[in-house]
């Protein structure tokens, strides 16, 4: 796979060095980018976060260049915005120097582009095309970092095309004033500022997060993380450009967060084979030990794919013999919850695909798994859909708005549940990592189709529902190889696995490689690694000294190996696994590391 990589990037760079050799501009083009060589200091561009500053040493041409350094989870961004002519063709062009550098532009109008470079070391040139829409007036040009990267540099950015000029061009508006951030929850701010007369919408800016357009104030900004300060600006645009940011307000938000208090500050999480048989013999709930903080019960199943109607019942005498009634089992269940553990229905499974293509299915989802929790008097619900449950709809390529109904009628169903049950609903995910990590690359169909709809599907829900969700456990088991933001392929089996898919979760990281559209880290509190408990239990099953190596990097940043983290998460909720009967049948090795690890 690395050689291939190698080929590949050979091939892209081939490419851009015949356009960039290309024939000249026409007489009617003219280079757009103001102060693009950064000789006038930052004049003209914006800096996420004070991150860039102009050197005089190294330089690209001239006598200065920019210098960007990110820090936590600012990407060092700097922007401008450039007045361009409607259904236009343009060239974007810069030199960089350093790791992970970015290069795009924004509201073209049609498709946004980047271009980057992996490699450090001499000064490389950039290029990018793209053609303006038919009434786009104005683009953002941006450069950036990536998180946990040292400083990189930038020089003799370009804009090449036609020129719009001529008299009495509108111009952009005046920077908003009277910018204020209130906290109103652990993971959302609600920013108000003076409304600029000539405005048709606003940019949000935070850190080194892409800009979020809104069309007035007040605005919500919703993903964030509890008990963390964040830095606010706000510029106004229009059809001639955008303009400089306001003054910076700061807010911290409140403490807590997320869906379902009650967990211990690691947790053990398990799925118990409640409704039938396997290989691994059926375990009663009573006897389930108490190293389980979490116990999911497997599996309240449709009584068709696209009926939304959710059944559960407990495996049948003839498959499990010592299975207890239904009194006991209940019985059971309110033992352990007297014992602060958490017991919640787990929707789906390998053989339960769901797909909630209607609002009635929707609305017949909602009724069924509350008749379950409320018979069983359950703590919440776990989301395992797997097969062809989600997918994406051509043309659904935003994470962030998606349109596909079985996306938007899962998003709303979760949403009335959490609103039903309130906050101490326990709301958990264990999606694969096809539809998660491989986001990184492929996000659905894919911009001109083709690519298989599934990959990156469980984005939107994870997104839409963050501020509710407990915890998101993604299986990093039967998986092929995926991409971590190394730009690696990594390989189930050892820690570096899951080094590199937690970290994704961690980080952040941008849809299908689109910088304008990434998908905010998740707190530490929300993540669990998940692993099978035996070789018998699924493919990728990791040695407990490879579990250890894992956490001692994620939580302590020691045994990290060769995959290069981007940040130290003590707080990492803790392991999930499949399952507590394949734990049993292994002899409790998978929970005997989680206790002698935590402390349990």
């Amino acid at each position: 796979m690395r050689r291939t990589w190698s080929i590949l990037t050979a091939a892209v760079l081939a490419a851009a060095a015949f356009l960039a050799a290309g024939p000249p501009a026409a007489a009617a083009d003219a280079d757009l980018v103001r102060n693009g060589g950064f000789e006038a200091g930052l004049d003209g561009w914006s800096c996420s976060a004070g991150s860039g500053a102009v050197v005089t040493t190294p330089v690209h041409s001239g006598g200065s260049a920019l210098r960007a350094t990110p820090a936590g989870q600012d990407n060092a961004r700097c922007s401008q915005s450039v007045t361009v002519k409607p259904d236009s063709s343009y060239t974007l062009a810069a030199w960089v120097q350093g790791a992970y550098v970015y290069l795009g532009a924004s509201g073209t109008g049609t498709t946004d582009v980047s271009a980057w470079t992996q490699t450090p070391g001499a000064w490389k040139q950039l290029t990018t095309t793209f053609r303006t829409g038919p009434s786009t007036t104005s683009v953002t040009v941006y450069t950036h970092g990536w998180y946990g990267q040292p400083a990189h540099l930038t020089d003799d950015v370009t804009l090449i095309g036609p020129d719009p000029g001529g008299p009495g061009q509108p111009q952009p508006p005046a920077a908003p004033t009277g910018l204020t951030a209130t906290a109103t929850s652990s993971s959302s701010v609600s920013l108000n500022w003076t409304a600029v007369p000539g405005a048709t919408s606003y940019a949000v800016h935070r850190d080194g997060a892409a800009p979020l357009s809104v069309g007035s104030a007040p605005a919500t900004v919703t993903g964030l993380a509890a008990s963390t300060t964040y830095t606010f600006r706000v510029s106004a645009v229009n059809a001639a450009g955008e303009s400089p940011q306001s003054a910076p307000a700061s807010v911290t938000t409140t403490a807590g967060g997320g869906g379902g208090g009650g967990l211990p500050a690691h947790a053990l999480v398990g799925y118990l084979h409640a409704s039938f048989a396997n290989g691994s013999g059926y375990v009663r709930m009573a006897d389930v030990p108490a190293s389980w903080d979490v116990v999911n019960l497997a599996f309240g199943e449709p009584t068709s794919v696209t009926s939304g109607d959710i059944r559960f019942r407990l495996c049948p005498v003839a498959e499990c013999p010592n299975v207890e009634s239904p009194a006991e089992f209940k019985a059971a269940i309110k033992a352990k919850q007297a014992a602060g553990k958490k017991v919640l229905i787990s929707i789906g499974g390998q053989n339960g695909q769901v797909q909630l293509a209607t609002t009635a299915a929707r609305d017949t989802f909602v009724s069924s798994v509350s008749k379950i929790i409320d018979e069983y008097g359950l703590d919440g619900l776990d989301i395992d859909f797997e097969g062809h449950s989600l997918s994406l709809a051509t043309g659904d390529t935003d994470f962030r708005a998606p349109t596909t109904p079985v996306v938007v009628n899962l998003i709303s169903a979760l949403k009335t549940l959490k609103a039903k049950y309130g906050q101490g609903f326990v709301l958990t995910m264990a999606p694969e990592t096809f539809f998660v990590q491989l986001g990184y690359q492929y996000y659905g169909s894919g911009p001109w189709g083709g690519q298989d709809p599934r990959a990156g599907a469980y984005l939107p829900v994870i997104h839409a529902l963050r501020d509710d969700l407990t915890l998101l456990h993604v299986q990093d088991y039967n998986s092929g190889p995926i991409m971590g933001l190394d730009n690696q392929y990594h390989s189930m089996g050892g820690a570096d696995f899951h080094i590199a898919m937690t970290d994704m979760l961690l980080t952040g990281f941008p849809v299908a490689g689109n910088t304008a559209r990434v998908f905010p880290p998740l707190r530490p509190d929300q993540v669990a690694i998940g692993l099978p408990a035996t070789t018998n239990a699924g493919n990728g099953h990791t040695p407990p000294a490879e579990v250890t190596k894992a956490l001692d990097c994620l939580t302590k940043k020691t045994n990290c190996g060769s995959y290069p983290t981007h940040g130290t998460w003590p707080a990492l909720r803790g392991l999930m696994t499949w399952s507590i009967n394949w734990d049993r049948f292994g002899g409790w090795e998978f929970s005997r590391t989680f206790d002698a690890y935590f402390g349990g």
